[in-house]
């Protein structure tokens, strides 16, 4: 079994916020967007948390059948683009859906300028895009932090080739 490995600055292990039902959420560990304003600035160092096993991690989330979904957060996963390409494919064999929350745009990520980020785009079914903009903030939005974020079904996304958002 191959043993890879990702930077994790931490891991919500029951969360209703990141996403619609009962969630585990891991988040990443190095981000260079630095977004005025950031919730989690303790995750922006790339040599911050700690290296955990993948497949430890999966072996965890089955051990908990309330768990509805995943959630990739951060710091920004799309740094580590391989290593939660991997994670990502592991989790969709146990049936569960992936959020995943980034500062890139998604056509920047379709336009192939992420090393690992298509196949991670593919592996997972809804992103929430875009840097968090401080004056653009809002308690009240729904799993995200301002309004410039948008919350996209990759897959329809993906199969109609045009942007396509989940009205939450």
């Amino acid at each position: 079994m191959e043993h890879k490995r990702v930077r994790l600055s931490g891991i919500a292990y029951e969360s209703l916020v990141n996403g619609p039902g009962l969630r585990r959420v891991y988040f990443a560990q190095g981000c260079g967007h630095n977004c005025r304003g950031c919730f989690n600035p303790s995750t922006h160092s790339f040599y911050g948390g700690e290296l955990r096993d993948i497949n430890m991690l999966v072996e965890d989330i089955k051990s908990n059948s309330m768990i509805h979904g995943v959630t990739f957060s951060g710091g920004d996963p799309f740094y580590q683009a391989e290593e939660f390409s991997y994670m990502a494919k592991k989790i969709k064999t146990i049936g569960l859906n992936i959020w995943c929350y980034t500062g890139y745009k998604i056509e920047y990520i379709l336009d192939n300028k992420i090393e690992y980020g298509l196949e991670l785009l593919k592996n997972i079914d809804v992103l929430v895009d875009g840097k968090f903009d401080e004056n653009k903030k809002a308690v009240s939005l729904k799993f995200r932090g301002s309004s410039n974020q948008r919350i996209i079904d990759v897959r329809a996304s993906i199969n109609l080739k045009n942007i396509v958002l989940i009205d939450i």
